[in-house]
């Protein structure tokens, strides 16, 4: 089983899942406020996604805000919030997103947020919930152990069983990465996606998220077409 499971997955990238790290330390570098690398780094997803068409990727998760986050200065915090609500209401009507049709989910405790962004990112789910061609994945007030427990909580409480398969059924996020990309120079997981990435392949890159290219994602996915995957072997 374990062998078949290596060939019928060796090499395919279906899944990408990136922590957008090192916003801030960029825009210090080029002596801006720490906030408007986040500024940034929102028009790096938007290139992003058109890098991605082509490629056999079919889905995107992206690590944007952490459930950490909320106790960033409060400047700053206003800034992206502000910031995050501009964006996903373009989203709405992004021509790209219903010619290629794209699936925009959002996984995390988005409750906490105000009542604003929850009726803006509400409402580009809805608008979205029949694509299927392809699909992102933003992770806003999000945290891995968070999500194990929610979902450990919705079993206890509908009183099935406690198995991988129903705990699966009830995370944030049901299908696993491929690959993991993460800039910003960090070599941990700061609990992203702890469920789904056991056996995703992760690739560390010192380059601040503002600053990735193109040419950085075309690397990243030949390493990952020239690592031998093993499941649990």
């Amino acid at each position: 089983m374990k062998q078949n499971m290596h060939m019928v997955q060796e090499e395919e990238l279906r899944h990408i899942g990136i922590i957008l790290d090192g916003n801030r330390r960029f825009a210090k570098r080029l002596m801006l406020e720490p906030w408007k690398g986040h500024e940034l780094g929102a028009e790096k997803i938007e290139n992003l996604l058109e890098w991605l068409k082509g490629l056999g990727v079919r889905e995107i998760t992206l690590y944007c805000f952490s459930l950490e986050n909320f106790n960033r200065p409060k400047k700053e915090f206003d800034f992206l919030m502000k910031l995050f609500k501009k964006e996903f209401s373009r989203l709405k009507d992004n021509k790209r997103v219903h010619e290629d049709r794209i699936k925009i989910k959002f996984i995390g405790r988005t409750r906490l947020f105000d009542l604003e962004f929850q009726r803006i990112v509400n409402e580009l789910e809805e608008i979205t919930k029949d694509y299927s061609d392809y699909v992102i994945n933003f992770a806003l007030g999000y945290g891995g152990r968070q999500e194990i427990i929610d979902a450990v909580k919705k079993l206890v409480e509908s009183g099935e069983e406690v198995n991988e398969e129903n705990l699966k059924k009830n995370l944030w996020l049901e299908s696993e990465p491929d690959l993991i990309i993460r800039t910003g120079g960090e070599k941990r997981t700061s609990n992203f996606l702890p469920w789904q990435s056991v056996y995703a392949e992760w690739i560390f890159l010192n380059k601040m998220w503002p600053e990735f290219e193109k040419e950085d994602l075309m690397r990243c996915i030949q390493e990952f077409k020239e690592r031998k995957r093993r499941f649990g072997g």
